[in-house]
């Protein structure tokens, strides 16, 4: 294809993508024109093909395939309602896939779909790496804080220490020792480091409930302290357990600082693009 054809038919789908319940699509009827089927009915075949390859991905029709109406306008200015399809841009993915590659537009449909597909993913991953480093900044401030109450109420760090490692063997059965062997974290980086997400939070979680015990209580000395610290740390493993989640069997996550160390290289090579 010439490139003024890639960039007209690149325009032609971009403005029939439209916004269905805060999602990305594409309505069925107006892809068929773009894709150069004439007849509904056969364009309805290659979407039941399409549903099947989604089915057979694991994924749920309901969602990329939503059934809906619409009026179309025929002879003398009278209206009939047909059916039509909210399609997302995988369940479009799928559609060009399953078409006649040796027509232009579903090759250029089978291109621009693989690469929005493959752009949605690449966002979401990075969101959730992003969320994960603010996770362990936020851990970090949180024991900051908790440090210096500790301090304040007659624990110094080594103290500190010993509390927040009691901590982690009430969240997650295992001493610091153990779990930094199970998550393959070297001995001298903080296990949090390598924990995932929703294991940082945990953590997090109960160093604020300490941090607030402690201050409402007035406790003060390394035992009273303690105790607190673990009663809140298994208050948190209850909560996980009771919605299915054994914190100690989650996937470690890769080393946070490496994460972060990524997310600003590539942030770095967007700011040098923009002003190229």
């Amino acid at each position: 294809m010439k490139q003024e054809e890639i960039l007209a038919l690149f325009r032609q789908f971009e403005s029939i993508a439209n916004e269905y319940e805060g999602i990305e699509c594409w309505s069925a009827r107006e892809l068929s024109k773009l894709l150069g089927y004439s007849q509904w009915r056969n364009f309805e075949n290659i979407i039941e093909k399409a549903k099947m390859a989604c089915v057979n991905a694991g994924q749920e029709i309901a969602y990329h395939f939503a059934d809906v109406s619409k009026m179309i306008m025929l002879a003398k200015g009278a209206q009939r309602e047909v059916n039509d399809y909210m399609l997302t841009r995988y369940a479009c993915y799928l559609i060009a896939q399953n078409g006649d590659s040796r027509k232009p537009e579903i090759a250029f449909a089978q291109n621009y779909f693989a690469v929005q597909t493959r752009r949605a993913e690449l966002v979401q991953q990075r969101m959730l790496e992003y969320e994960r480093v603010q996770a362990r900044a936020k851990l970090a401030e949180t024991e900051k804080v908790l440090s210096g109450v500790l301090y304040e109420r007659g624990v110094d760090q080594k103290g500190f220490a010993i509390i927040r490692s009691k901590g982690d063997k009430a969240l997650f059965n295992l001493d610091t020792a153990q779990l930094k062997r199970r998550l393959g974290a070297p001995g001298s980086r903080p296990v949090a480091d390598f924990l995932p997400t929703i294991s940082i939070k945990a953590k997090d979680f109960a160093a604020e409930m300490t941090s607030v015990n402690v201050q409402q209580k007035n406790l003060h000395g390394q035992v009273g302290i303690e105790r607190e610290h673990v009663d809140n740390n298994a208050a948190v493993r209850q909560m996980l357990l009771q919605r299915g989640i054994v914190p100690e069997q989650l996937p470690p996550g890769e080393d946070v600082k490496k994460v972060e160390r990524r997310l600003k290289a590539e942030e770095k090579k967007i700011i040098m693009k923009n002003r190229s």
